[in-house]
């Protein structure tokens, strides 16, 4: 979801928000929804990064539950308590993201970390991205080339791939690299048992249905391949979480089993609707 649909149902009509944009000025509340949110969102975010200093920093316990640490500064579903949580127990290296499908780079897995001294890619196909935001469709065929093509270092702490859509194929194609975390999305509309992706196809659209992606099963089984351990999913049902396995030893504590890590859709993501006549390829 972008800034401004988040500003949209910020803006959303009610009895206190009518009157608010009778009696205020024009496009005040859209303006002031970033600190509105901050501070609504403050008593859940303080209680979070209580528990990220607590239990991770000095008590160095295993993570078994992501949703425990989860907290929102410019994320959409509190994947930056996450990602917080994870480096926090795991550490940091070179301060180094990727991530693709940041829209227009507000609300988005890495805002926060640019704000907090990180480097690295952004990167999204729409017009009018900001000025850090490279123009750029990622596709099977050239995330390679275009990690190269930016500088990004062989070893680096976190790759996000957000793209509705190729996701699965994208990640299994990249080669070379090796990210010590992985968010990935996957899609909650289908049943932890399945292990399916969609057909790839490098012009794919999503086109608001429930054909995009990957079921969680699939990715823990691509994970597994490429050397990650699934950790959890965020409370929302929207991204997977993946440690590289020679860094999971005793601080990942997640089942193997998937149906115990998948998360269904939460209140704030409707269901898609069917796509029937889409085909899906089985992943083994």
């Amino acid at each position: 979801m972008s800034y401004s649909e988040h500003c949209r149902r910020a803006a959303a009509p009610g009895l206190l928000k009518a009157w608010a944009r009778r009696l205020l000025p024009r496009g005040w509340l859209e303006k002031t929804y970033p600190l509105r949110e901050r501070i609504r969102r403050a008593p859940f975010n303080l209680r979070a990064r209580w528990r990220i200093f607590w239990d991770l920093r000095l008590r160095r316990l295993p993570i078994a539950d992501l949703s425990r640490y989860e907290f929102r500064v410019s994320s959409q579903n509190a994947e930056d308590g996450i990602i917080a949580a994870l480096f926090a127990r795991l550490g940091v290296t070179n301060r180094t993201f990727v991530e693709f499908g940041v829209e227009d780079g507000i609300v988005c897995n890495t805002a926060r970390l640019l704000r907090r001294g990180w480097s690295g890619l952004q990167m999204d196909p729409r017009e009018g991205n900001a000025g850090g935001i490279k123009r750029e469709l990622v596709t099977a065929e050239n995330v390679n080339d275009l990690f190269a093509r930016y500088g990004v270092p062989r070893d680096f702490d976190l790759l996000v791939i957000d793209i509705d859509g190729n996701d699965y194929w994208v990640w299994q194609a990249v080669s070379g690299y090796r990210p010590r975390v992985v968010v990935v999305e996957y899609n909650a509309n289908l049943a932890p048992e399945r292990s399916v992706a969609i057909r790839y196809d490098p012009g794919f659209r999503w086109d608001g249905t429930a054909y995009y992606g990957a079921s969680l099963l699939a990715l823990q089984r691509l994970g597994r391949r490429k050397g990650y351990r699934l950790a959890g999913c965020d409370s929302m049902g929207v991204n997977a979480f993946f440690v590289r396995a020679d860094l999971a030893a005793g601080v990942i504590l997640a089942p193997d089993d998937v149906r115990e890590i998948y998360r269904p859709l939460g209140p704030a993501h409707r269901p898609s609707p069917e796509a029937p006549g889409k085909s899906w390829v089985e992943i083994a």
